[in-house]
């Protein structure tokens, strides 16, 4: 499929390009996530931020391509709508750095275990993307999709563990427990975004048929 989309003109393959090092970016701001958790580097916790700006000025790039012309136009409300998904994976991992930085990390060390496991997924999802917008032009999508669904299913999993650990936790303050709460809910709903953008894959899919 996406052979479709490069044999069109110089602008659509460098959307196609401009694409790939967006959720490449996106992966190296989990993988950042991934090395923080396992060092306790707060100072690390800005290099998702620093992802995220670069991955701004790819954003504007490739939605200007997109307006100036490149694709045809029932292709073009798929894509945008694609990448704003992946912004949303992005604002999603800034909130997550900048959350960490506040908690209370007697609390964190007593599920670190699960966290670093469910951070490890969260990277691991962003190359299965890359590799299903990549398949679009060897037309295996369903691969890949499975994987990244089995891998949110893994997270589901890791997160009833979380519960029953944190039944038996002892939060001090309101504040304590809702930074921690927060810090959850982002951490394990990073999967449902990339989910969903890939399921975004099929109607992109489907319309270039």
């Amino acid at each position: 499929m996406l052979d479709k989309l490069l044999r069109i003109g110089k602008a659509e393959k460098k959307v196609v390009e401009k694409i790939k090092k967006y959720i490449n970016l996106l992966y190296n701001s989990a993988d950042c996530l991934l090395n923080i958790f396992k060092n306790y580097d707060l100072n690390g916790t800005y290099c998702v931020g620093n992802f995220e700006r670069e991955a701004d000025v790819i954003k504007r790039e490739i939605i200007g391509l997109i307006y100036e012309g490149a694709f045809l136009p029932y292709v073009r409300p798929n894509l945008l709508r694609f990448i704003e998904i992946l912004e949303k994976a992005f604002d999603h991992l800034k909130h997550l750095s900048s959350n960490f930085r506040y908690l209370n990390f007697q609390l964190y060390k007593e599920v670190e275990q699960e966290c670093f496991k469910i951070a490890f997924i969260n990277a691991e999802i962003c190359q299965l993307l890359l590799l299903a917008f990549e398949s679009l032009e060897k037309d295996n999508l369903r691969e890949k999709n499975l994987a990244i669904r089995i891998y949110e299913k893994k997270v589901d999993e890791i997160k009833l563990e979380l519960v029953e650990k944190l039944k038996n936790l002892e939060i001090k303050n309101f504040w304590e427990g809702k930074i921690f709460s927060d810090f959850l809910d982002l951490l394990t709903g990073f999967s449902d975004i990339i989910e969903d953008a890939s399921d975004h894959l099929y109607i992109l899919e489907l319309s270039l048929k």
